[in-house]
């Protein structure tokens, strides 16, 4: 790093420290700290969810991931027409009922205790796997550029690793969701030009200095020679492979995990809910849409520039120690190293910091959300708003601190690669999230024993399921038999089967009890609600929506067109 990196690094840090302070004076209430007032635009509330999602185990994973697997997780990042399901289904039952939280909108659906579980769920899935999974990939990132300015790598890991959300602590507490929402847009400007420059060098140099085109090239022709391994679809194989990926497990599993992250997960959805109107909240995901179109292009694509540059011997990346094989966690920051200039390099650190930062702030606040309106008003009610807002930034501090007690043990359980560690995780989280949601608001027979009993045994089996793969399966314990080749079954296939397991516990439960009475989910169902308020929902979905609806499938149906295509 030349002085000229921590020039630019600094500015960074000035500004963001300046708008936390300048937004954080504005905090009235709770509604302001955790909702920005409800008086957000558009083009603010889809800067927010692009950033809240790319965070720097997306940057850093993804591009590990493209070395690794090359397209095979691309899925997971072509899910920008899950946003279209956000503002064209979920919105106006969110919107409308006026809730905070996407638990509270649960509980009027159902019942108390379906909000705790999920509020419970939610605050331990945030602490120990989204905290600690972007908080590694950011100290990688030290760790590989700075490897001996703290004394030693391990040192530099852990320094990145402290610092980072510390500072991302500090303004979340004092600026709350105005802050995060206001460093959004620059924050996205910031990703999308720092990764699309190193995509566009990786491929300049890849195709000899004959431009960007003449790179593709190069990279598609380099990447032929091992097509099995950087295809989009891959064969069915065994559904006892824990690394497989076969298509038909993606096509199930993708979208359960998509569907429940970007349409039911308090940390995307709480943006769409500091609109000032229903237009602006059906806009604001859909904008986010566009932009979630290029992460593949921008960040899985650098993986795989990565890997073709050491295979022609043009660079040389990091090696898992005692085997042959690339780290692909730490491809990203080694071809920012290798790949770029002072300044430049120093942007890149600075657009790797501006998504960990907004992804671990957007976390914080989600976190401290969850916890003063599900879990504190209940316990305490009556209290003023300025108490809860006080409450508030206590919850954030804590989970900054329970971030920091976990980062330890993310150091351990990322083998397989930080991407895909995540996406197996989620995918034991989010099947019963999934069912309740689409059944509850689809049928209103479910009611709320049946939603009780189906998140509740759907957890468990999730869990269960997770901490037999820790232990039991390939390269583990391998007796007894039955428990190995559950850890073994693949988890593409789990997230099908804990869905359906989780859909039937709620369907039997509800279909054994009494129905809701029809004032319980009254605006609370799809037809209910329509009928209601048909006339606002119609007006809300206005030109300008439908035409980036028209943009989004587009653009997702020409990259599925050509991906699945690329190297025939």
């Amino acid at each position: 790093m030349a002085g000229l990196d921590w020039i630019v690094i600094c500015l960074y840090f000035v500004l963001i420290g300046w708008i936390a302070w300048w937004y954080g004076r504005h905090q009235k209430d709770s509604v302001d700290y955790f909702l920005a007032g409800r008086n957000a635009g558009w083009v603010v509330i889809g800067a927010s969810i692009f950033t809240s999602n790319i965070g720097s185990e997306h940057i850093v994973g993804l591009a590990g991931q493209g070395a690794a697997t090359g397209m095979a997780m691309g899925h997971w990042e072509l899910h920008a027409w899950c946003l279209i399901v956000l503002a064209g289904l979920f919105v106006p039952f969110y919107y409308k009922t006026g809730v905070q939280t996407i638990p509270e909108f649960l509980e009027r659906r159902f019942s108390a205790r379906t909000r705790w579980i999920l509020s419970c769920v939610s605050l331990v899935a945030y602490v120990f796997t989204k905290v600690s999974v972007t908080v590694y990939a950011g100290a990688i990132v030290f760790q590989a550029l700075l490897p001996d300015t703290f004394g030693s790598p391990q040192n530099a890991f852990w320094v990145g690793a402290f610092f980072t959300v510390i500072v991302t602590g500090v303004y979340t507490v004092f600026g709350g969701m105005r802050a995060i929402m206001n460093t959004a847009t620059p924050q996205a400007v910031i990703i999308l030009f720092g990764s699309f420059l190193i995509t566009a060098i990786g491929l300049s140099k890849l195709g000899g200095g004959a431009g960007v085109f003449a790179g593709w090239e190069e990279l598609v022709a380099t990447c032929k020679t091992n097509a099995a391994n950087f295809a989009l679809w891959r064969p069915l194989g065994s559904p006892f492979d824990p690394d497989g990926f076969p298509w038909l497990g993606i096509l199930i599993a993708s979208p359960i995990v998509g569907l429940w992250y970007w349409c039911t997960d308090q940390y995307i959805v709480q943006r769409a809910l500091s609109a000032k109107d229903m237009t602006t909240a059906r806009r604001g995901p859909l904008f986010g849409g566009l932009l979630k179109i290029w992460p593949v292009l921008i960040f899985l694509v650098p993986g795989m520039i990565g890997w073709a540059l050491h295979q022609k011997g043009i660079i040389q990346l990091p090696l898992k120690a005692g085997t042959m094989a690339i780290d692909g966690d730490q491809v990203f920051p080694s071809l920012v190293k290798l790949l770029l200039p002072a300044g430049i390099r120093g942007l890149i650190v600075a657009c790797l910091l501006a998504a960990l930062m907004s992804s671990l702030a957007s976390l914080f606040n989600s976190s401290a959300s969850l916890f003063t309106v599900d879990i504190y008003e209940k316990l305490r009610p009556g209290q003023s708003e300025r108490h809860l807002l006080n409450v508030g930034r206590i919850a954030t501090a804590t989970v900054v601190v329970l971030g920091l007690f976990w980062i330890p043990v993310m150091a351990k359980i990322s083998g397989g690669g930080l991407y895909q560690y995540l996406q197996s995780v989620q995918g034991y989280l989010a099947p019963p999230i999934t069912a309740v949601f689409f059944l509850g608001l689809f049928w209103k027979r479910i009611n709320s024993t049946g939603a009780t009993w189906g998140l509740a045994g759907g957890f468990a089996l999730g869990m269960a399921k997770l901490t037999i793969q820790a232990f039991y399966g390939k390269g583990k314990l391998e007796s007894p038999y039955v428990l190995a080749q559950i850890g073994n079954f693949n988890f593409l296939y789990a997230t099908g089967v804990l869905f359906v397991a989780s859909a039937l516990i709620m369907i039997v439960a509800s279909l054994m009890t009494a129905p809701p009475p029809e004032e319980k989910i009254r605006g609370l169902t799809y037809g209910s609600i329509h009928k209601e308020a048909a006339a606002e929902i119609r007006a809300s979905w206005d030109g300008w929506n439908k035409l980036m609806v028209g943009i989004i499938l587009t653009a997702m149906a020409a990259l599925y067109l050509y991906f699945s295509f690329w190297l025939n």
